[in-house]
């Protein structure tokens, strides 16, 4: 059984990653009913809960479905942090996150996300901070290091457990890295390995199959894996992972019907938390996963991206049922279109994706 502090995750917790602009509640819903044993939100600036700003307050939604459900902060200063982590308490999360990993330009110049690789020791007195001012347990996701000559992790995971992190997410890559190249797990198998370390350790980086969570499992030895991209739009990746680690099979790849009704979820969860015309819009992002696989979609697609109103797009998403309902998947085919959620550059405004 994995635990984090009094939390029970189960023998292999397969996590959902926090992901700017897409881990909204709408997105958590789908994925928690297709199989994902822990959540997080889309994180959250220490700055921008001490002004009372609409949009952090807004990410601060949780719901008892959800649960267990960890809100992720980021910050670069201790005080902010700290007041900020009394402030996620007040909303009776089940654990706070503390982001060190999310490597945009605008988050680091800042001295926050990855940015903090840079200075280990005040990376590991803003944990200490958030640590001593919440009795939430506190987890951290982070990066092997700055870049290929300060892959530190080893000793980072060390310092953070001795002051107090209950979990520790790690992404297969370097901030320089941004998310391009594969992720390396070496590193995160040697933490998992560490005699030291007895804190869950959660594997993240370009899982995307069964096959190599299973691979992932066995090679490295991880108390849990952690999703981002793979699950955009494709929230079975959970339940199939489950299934195949439990029988060695695959389970049959999702029907046009079962994508279009979540889909359909999906967009009516987001229109009710967001209204009608953020919602809407919002769900753009989304498509083109639900939809990977289906030939000639392009012109349906564009409808769905240019209508305005439930009614039209959804009208157009059972019109696709009708002309596919004999459409069989083809696993050789991915999935999931990763690329499209991918930050442009560095100068990315937001900090879109984490696995």
């Amino acid at each position: 059984m994995v635990k984090i502090g009094n939390i029970e995750l189960g023998e292999f917790p397969l996590l959902l990653a926090p992901m700017e602009d897409v881990s909204d509640p709408p997105f958590r819903a789908v994925c928690k009913d297709n199989g994902a044993d822990l959540m997080y939100t889309e994180f959250i600036s220490s700055e921008g809960l001490i002004r009372d700003a609409i949009k952090s307050r807004q990410k601060l939604d949780i719901f008892d479905y959800e649960r267990p459900v960890g809100i992720q902060i980021f910050g670069g200063d201790e005080e902010p942090l700290a007041m900020a982590a009394q402030i996620v308490e007040a909303t009776n999360p089940d654990l706070l996150d503390i982001n060190f990993g999310c490597p945009v330009k605008k988050v680091v110049c800042k001295g926050a996300g990855a940015g903090i690789l840079k200075d280990i020791p005040r990376m590991v007195s803003l944990t200490a901070a958030v640590v001593k001012a919440t009795k939430l347990p506190v987890t951290v996701k982070t990066r092997l290091g700055w870049d290929d000559n300060t892959k530190n992790i080893e000793e980072v995971a060390e310092r953070l457990q001795d002051v107090g992190i209950k979990a520790l997410s790690i992404h297969g890559r370097t901030r320089t890295q941004m998310y391009k190249g594969s992720a390396d797990w070496t590193l995160i198998g040697k933490v998992k390995n560490n005699p030291r370390i007895h804190i869950p350790i959660f594997g993240n980086g370009d899982i995307s199959t069964p096959e190599q969570a299973v691979a992932a499992r066995a090679k490295y030895g991880v108390d849990g894996i952690m999703i981002g991209r793979a699950a955009i739009g494709y929230p079975w990746i959970f339940r199939e992972i489950k299934h195949f680690m439990k029988t060695g099979e695959h389970l049959p790849l999702p029907t046009v019907l079962e994508r279009v009704q979540v889909c359909k979820k999906h967009l009516q969860q987001s229109v009710s938390w967001k209204g009608d015309v953020v919602g809407i819009l919002e769900m753009r992002r989304h498509y083109t996963n639900y939809l990977k696989g289906l030939p000639h979609i392009k012109e349906f697609r564009q409808q769905l991206v240019t209508l305005k109103t439930l009614a039209e797009i959804e009208e157009v998403l059972d019109a696709i049922v009708i002309q596919y309902k004999d459409h069989i998947f083809d696993r050789t085919t991915p999935q999931v279109a990763v690329n499209d959620f991918l930050p442009a550059n560095d100068n990315t405004a937001g900090c879109n994706v984490y696995g």
